[in-house]
């Protein structure tokens, strides 16, 4: 059963409402520019080699500059870096068009996407530190994050939907235009909100290269986020391969956007309810659960009830990721939240372009059904690791 009750409530706090209307805006590349280059990259050169080099280097840039990003936000706050991407990230993003239009080398194409992805504005980090720091009830902290995962999955579903329509009516690049104009926007109005003028910064009580990695249990966590998300990259490209199987390419959209239903519904069920269980015991059962949608994904063959199993396999989706930020938030100090929340946050693309390369691989030898099991035991290890979790 779904309430918004405390969704209502939470939404009454002015503050959280007007910086989730700007994350809302300026996250929006986040579910518009890995596709808008990949189709960009490929139009303009033809080679399907090109746009996966474009692609692969926006991500990495993401995973690979965040903790650093992280780590500066904590010890100085939040304002220097967002500002700065306003203008970095539009001009990283037409250096990346450019280098792809002309068919440049491709190891200027790989640059301009690491400079892109690296100067992408850190709203979601931002958002999840500023959340950790307004609420200290555990019950409205977990249905804010709840809310924040909501947010995001929403944004997945309007994404690609957006990039189609930019694309049909006009060109892949337009898409990427856009993808800089909502940032830089969002960004904007993320900075006037009056919560991150209230950010502020906490006095270290040590010095540590390692930073947040040194506290109990926060390394175990960010291994289970890499298997865990591992099991949404092969869950994702399984279903590719399912609906390639089936003769109907187009179907796999379909299929991720019910499961993209199921996951919205599945976050606010979590969050619109009081749960007894201890946080660690949560996670490990979810984990399970996600193991288990997985598994059922595997031994379903038509078309009807692979639907109805994706929108249950979606339902299992989300709570990790919800679970994964309160842990997150309770196993580190507040001097080093933010950098914790990229480490997370690296892990998990990690994890899912892992899980992607290795389901390419298996799709090829097994079909859809053997990486659809691959995913299955990659939710059921993270289950086991996550009970031997020690905090």
């Amino acid at each position: 059963m779904i309430s918004l009750s405390r969704y209502r409530v939470l939404l009454a706090n002015r503050p959280l409402r007007s910086l989730a209307i700007a994350s809302i805006i300026g996250r929006l590349p986040i579910g518009v520019a890995g596709l808008a280059i990949m189709l960009m990259t490929q139009a303009a050169s033809g080679s399907f080699a090109q746009s996966g080099i474009a692609t692969a280097g926006y991500v990495a840039g993401l995973a690979i500059f965040s903790p650093l990003l992280g780590r500066f936000i904590d010890r100085h706050g939040p304002r220097l870096i967002l500002a700065g991407s306003v203008l970095l990230y539009p001009c990283a993003m037409l250096a990346l068009s450019a280098a792809t239009l002309s068919v440049a080398p491709r190891w200027m194409v790989l640059l301009t996407g690491l400079a892109a992805g690296a100067s992408f504005p850190p709203i979601t980090v931002c958002m999840r530190t500023i959340i950790k720091r307004l609420f200290a009830d555990d019950e409205q902290i977990q249905t804010a994050y709840s809310l924040e995962s909501v947010l995001i999955e929403l944004i997945f579903i309007a994404g690609p939907l957006i990039v189609a329509l930019l694309v049909a009516l006009i060109a892949p690049l337009a898409a990427v235009v856009f993808a800089a104009v909502c940032a830089s926007i969002g960004t904007l109005l993320f900075l006037r909100a009056p919560a991150l003028r209230g950010w502020r910064i906490e006095p270290r009580a040590q010095a540590s290269l390692l930073g947040p990695l040194t506290a109990p249990g926060f390394a175990s966590l960010l291994i289970v986020v890499l298997f865990y998300s591992a099991a949404f990259g092969l869950i994702e490209i399984a279903v590719t391969g399912y609906a390639r199987s089936r003769g109907q390419p187009a179907l796999a959209g379909v299929m991720l956007g019910l499961m993209s239903v199921g996951s919205v519904s599945g976050a606010l069920a979590y969050g619109s309810r009081t749960w007894r269980w201890p946080l660690a015991q949560q996670f490990g059962a979810a984990l399970a659960l996600l193991g288990a949608g997985a598994a059922l994904l595997s031994i379903v063959g038509h078309p009807l009830a692979f639907s109805i199993a994706c929108v249950l396999a979606g339902l299992m989706m989300s709570p990790p990721l919800i679970m994964q930020s309160m842990l997150v938030a309770k196993a580190v100090r507040t001097e080093h939240s933010t950098e914790a929340f990229t480490w997370a946050s690296t892990s998990l693309l990690a994890g899912v372009s892992l899980g992607i390369a290795a389901g390419g691989a298996i799709l090829e030898a097994g079909g859809s059904a053997e990486a659809f099991r691959a995913a299955s035991a990659a939710g059921f290890v993270a289950a086991v690791l996550a009970g031997m979790r020690r905090d």
